[in-house]
């Protein structure tokens, strides 16, 4: 059965495997004090242009965002988020695990209004019992969002400048930042969000890599871009420091090297782009389309079995009224064979 439910149903790139493998037998410092590790640093400091950047290593997603949030944080702080975010709905409250409150703005397509974020903060600031309240402390964002739609640069430069005006700050989720970067419409390249953001990482588990995301702390934004104190022993305590560090420093230089990790985001959306069409010509109706990996369509139940019959998909929402909203996506894995594979299956 083809398969377009996620951007990790498959293990690894075959260039990232290939390192893996060929590197197997060295003996290697753990805790990401290897040289596979080091060099993988130096890659993605020169690909975000900032030598000074901090870069550490962590396994998923979720832990990624609950311990940058909980060790950026101060105790009496929170953190806003679009009612769509990750954090907000689809990690079953391990920010707020952490004693950090998640405070929602509404999204329209899985993006925040910077006015909402604004608004928000003015207004705690505004009322005279904050003190008693969850103080704004950070800006949590994804890049692509969860409905794969993208940020202007006018829209995150808006944000980085209420982030300022009310001593927050902003971090970027990149779980699926090779696909923003692979986008054929206007995205922010790794050095110009280098220069936004104070904390961003780039996503390996759904960009190509077994495991691991990139957490890194650009030095360009000065002392309130360096990582929080004591980070090791912080991802220690938060049981994310790996032994087998190497593992995913292997990865990530693999990523980095010869631009691998932009190509699989470009050829991936070049691809979303002719899966869309395809959908389109056997009549099913466009619920939310999208210039990255993930796209969204609506469809009645004989539709969504049809579908299902020849293809893995993901059912976004429960079924309300015989109205189906289903997510295809594509990653690394994904073939013009595929695609070709679906137009005709579909065409039966």
């Amino acid at each position: 059965m083809l398969a377009f439910h996620n951007d990790y149903h498959a293990g690894a790139h075959p260039e990232v495997l290939k390192a893996l493998v060929s590197t197997n037998g060295a003996a290697q410092d753990g805790y990401g004090a290897d040289e596979y590790s080091e060099s993988a640093r130096a890659r993605i400091r020169h690909a975000i242009e900032d030598e000074q950047a901090e870069v550490f290593f962590v396994t998923g997603g979720t832990q990624t965002n609950q311990l940058v949030i909980d060790t950026m944080l101060s105790a009496w702080e929170g953190v806003i988020s679009a009612d769509t975010g990750h954090v907000s709905v689809h990690e079953a409250g391990a920010i707020e695990f952490c004693g950090h409150k998640v405070l929602t703005v509404p999204s329209e397509n899985g993006l925040m209004d910077p006015n909402d974020v604004r608004s928000l903060a003015r207004n705690f600031y505004d009322d005279p019992n904050h003190e008693h309240m969850v103080f704004p402390g950070m800006v949590y964002l994804s890049y692509p969002s969860e409905y794969g739609t993208l940020y202007s640069a006018d829209q995150l430069h808006e944000i980085r400048a209420i982030c300022d005006e009310f001593n927050m700050r902003l971090f970027i989720d990149g779980a699926r930042l090779a696909y923003a970067l692979g986008s054929a419409s206007e995205h922010l390249s790794l050095a110009q969000l280098a220069q936004i953001a104070d904390a961003f990482y780039a996503g390996g588990t759904k960009a190509g890599a077994l495991l691991g995301e990139a957490v890194i702390f650009p030095a360009g934004r000065g002392e309130r871009g360096s990582s929080p104190a004591h980070f090791i022993t912080q991802m220690k305590q938060h049981g994310a420091l790996l032994a087998q560090g190497r593992t995913m420093g292997v990865q990530f230089d693999a990523l980095f090297t010869d631009g691998l990790y932009e190509r699989i985001g470009t050829q991936a959306d070049e691809l979303a782009q002719r899966l869309v069409g395809v959908m389109r010509s056997h009549g099913f109706e466009e619920y939310l389309i999208s210039s990255t990996n993930q796209q969204f369509f609506v469809m009645n139940k004989k539709q969504f079995e049809a579908l299902s019959a020849v293809a893995q998909v993901s059912l976004w929402e429960a079924p309300r009224n015989g109205r189906y909203i289903v997510r295809m996506v594509t990653g690394w894995d994904t073939t013009e064979e595929m695609i070709d594979q679906l137009d005709k299956a579909l065409s039966i």
